[in-house]
């Protein structure tokens, strides 16, 4: 992005130290980092985010976007990172008239670490239509399959939550961080900072996000915001989450591990093309072990059982 000034700032996703295995032997072990960066929006302190630092100026970027803080890409003038001072300030031509009243309205979400949402974003109605995607079941399994190669940092290390933009089967662009509201953050800053590179236009085709985390308010709200109305997890959903896919029309896909998943607000845009074969512990088998069970309760007890008050 030419117009703004932006450092480079990016640091290893891992470090190594010394563990004791259950053998009692000694080894090197790669784990996350985690490092602290405070956002200043024109010189005002915002927040203090946790994150891997792997693309600290799109995080920062992408946070202030979606918590509505900078409304236009046209707005950024400047974004710095400083690990040395553990900050990051942001310039831009213009901020929130009601900016005091937005940071004293906070709503701590159920983000990895406790995130917040800034001035009641969660009850926001101005979102423009989503489009109303439709995803084959063929396509969903063919997406999971390709996300298994993007996942670098958690196979090295664990302790990291992955989002990726995808186009159907495509995965445009992953990022890993140690919070899947960082993850979202980071791709929603990436979208603006390097849009008029080639390498991220196909990026801004998006039509399906994928989450490793929980599909909570904040998660769906994010995703809306960009645009996106299929949100997939291998995790599960919140109630409110829930709500406010309904409210945008956001196809949720919840629990989705290979041939599995379970999908909220389909709104027949789940085309289901390819069901796996039924497992052997089905339905039935179910039912049977509830009779089971229901019939030993019918049973009177013996005496040693009485004797011990079950």
């Amino acid at each position: 992005m030419s117009s703004i000034s932006v450092s480079q700032a990016r640091l290893p996703t891992t470090v190594e130290i010394s563990v004791i295995d259950e053998y009692g032997e000694t080894r090197q072990q790669a784990i996350a980092a985690e490092r602290a960066l405070t956002v200043y929006l024109n010189r005002r302190e915002i927040v203090t985010l946790m994150t891997l630092g792997a693309e600290p100026e799109a995080l920062v970027i992408g946070y202030l976007r979606n918590q509505g803080l900078i409304a236009r890409r046209e707005d950024l003038q400047a974004v710095q990172v400083d690990w040395e001072v553990e900050a990051a300030a942001i310039v831009t031509r213009h901020q929130p008239e009601d900016l005091d009243v937005r940071l004293a309205q906070r709503t701590v979400t159920t983000g990895c670490g406790q995130g917040t949402v800034f001035g009641r974003l969660l009850d926001a109605a101005s979102l423009n239509p989503l489009p109303e995607t439709r995803l084959a079941q063929s396509v969903l399994y063919r997406l999971l399959d390709n996300l298994g190669a993007y996942n670098e940092t958690y196979r090295n290390a664990g302790a990291v939550h992955g989002c990726a933009l995808c186009r159907q089967d495509q995965v445009l662009d992953f990022v890993e961080d140690v919070g899947r509201h960082n993850a979202v953050d980071t791709l929603a800053g990436r979208q603006w900072l390097y849009a008029d590179e080639a390498s991220m236009a196909d990026a801004g085709g998006a039509d399906v996000f994928y989450t490793t985390g929980r599909l909570t308010s904040e998660m769906v709200l994010k995703v809306a915001q960009m645009g996106i109305s299929v949100l997939v997890s291998r995790s599960g959903v919140t109630q409110k989450g829930v709500e406010l896919a309904q409210r945008f029309g956001v196809l949720l896909i919840a629990r989705a591990k290979g041939k599995h998943f379970q999908a909220i607000y389909t709104a027949e845009r789940l085309i289901l093309d390819s069901p796996p074969p039924r497992r052997p512990h089905s339905r039935k088998s179910h039912e049977g072990a509830r009779q089971s069970i229901s019939s030993s309760q019918d049973k009177p007890l013996d005496a040693s059982a009485r004797e011990r008050g079950w």
